[in-house]
């Protein structure tokens, strides 16, 4: 039986030390083909190797944003 999570949506800020090293750990897992394990606002997250990755470029009037994205369905 699978155990139902609730719903999340937070966005949490780190150093440019701390986000550095949890990009290295991601691409040490990509290249090696291991799942990807990261700990976020006190959640422990599973990331599979079939996750997808993608990069998105937003821009308006008074900013920019790039967004990494690993998404992934529940199996």
């Amino acid at each position: 039986m699978m155990t139902v999570k609730p719903k999340r949506d937070i966005e949490k800020g780190y150093t440019n030390a701390e986000f550095a090293a949890k990009l290295r750990r991601l691409a040490d897992a990509l290249e090696t083909g291991d799942k990807f394990e990261i700990q976020i606002a006190g959640e422990r997250v599973y990331v599979p190797v079939r996750a997808e990755y993608t990069v998105e470029h937003e821009r308006s009037d008074d900013e920019e944003e790039i967004e990494f994205q690993i998404k992934w369905s529940p199996k």
